[in-house]
């Protein structure tokens, strides 16, 4: 793999959000290539009880890889009391440091929304009961998504690929939310989320890949890997006119705030 785009980060960047069980090719050789990228932590996303478990795995078997647990939206419809209880016992891991991901999406609509409205509200009482934090995907339907978290006295939230404008991004901040931005800031039609990068309070970013997908511009056309989330730091800096290590510094502090388990 090549380096990334930007001079090498002289502080350790954090990936927030990626899906080594999905990329194709051996973790191990993924992983190292994103520690010569100086990406040395990346937080693994579980999308149902199975990718969860193996994300543990995963976190289980390399340094500096951490796991969550959860169901996707699109597959809110199949979580069942079994699929709780997966869930819950893989919570009690120390290496699994959030709940999710979960939330809702009203643009592919794979499950009816009464469906994610319910499996959301059952990992908000999670991360309750848990005290870990919840990794959200919204699509589409913010106002349900922000009435639900109030409603559920959400408290600890990362709103894992942030699509928002800026009037979403701050109505997130002032409550409180992470805002974790992914390879679609490089794209030249996402003007609306990078101005949301520019007005988030810095102690509210963060910066993620959701790889294999949402491959930064640069590379656009090959999968996605968590090396890359360098791209998209450099982006970030560029648009708040920081430099990069600055931006890999505010970051990665920012990423052990909003997961106080990783490490």
């Amino acid at each position: 793999m090549s380096d990334p785009v930007g001079s090498a980060p002289s502080f350790a960047a954090v990936d927030t959000h990626c899906h080594l069980f999905l990329m194709d090719g051996d973790p191990g050789t993924v992983i190292a290539d994103a520690r010569s990228a100086g990406v040395p932590r990346m937080v693994c996303v579980g999308i149902d009880p199975q990718t969860s478990r193996r994300a543990l795995e995963l976190a289980q078997s390399f340094r500096g890889v951490f796991a969550t647990a959860g169901m996707h939206p699109h597959t809110a419809s199949e979580l069942d009391r079994k699929g709780e209880s997966e869930i819950e016992e893989l919570l009690a891991d120390p290496m699994v440091v959030a709940v999710g991901e979960t939330g809702l999406d009203a643009y592919r609509m794979l499950s009816s929304m009464e469906d994610q409205q319910r499996t959301f509200r059952t990992h908000l009482a999670l991360s309750r009961e848990t005290g870990k934090p919840l990794v959200v995907h919204v699509r589409d339907a913010w106002e349900d998504a922000f009435r639900i978290l109030e409603e559920e006295r959400a408290e600890h939230v990362v709103l894992h690929c942030f699509t928002g404008d800026a009037a979403l991004g701050r109505q997130a901040a002032e409550r409180g939310y992470f805002l974790s931005f992914a390879g679609n800031v490089t794209y030249p039609g996402a003007g609306a989320v990078r101005e949301a990068a520019v007005e988030a309070p810095l102690d509210r970013l963060l910066a993620e890949t959701d790889s294999p997908f949402l491959t930064p511009q640069a590379r656009r056309g090959r999968p996605n890997h968590p090396a890359n989330v360098v791209d998209t730091m450099a982006v970030l800096a560029e648009v708040r006119g920081l430099d990069l290590d600055e931006m890999v510094a505010r970051t990665s502090a920012n990423a052990q705030r909003a997961f106080p388990l990783v490490r």
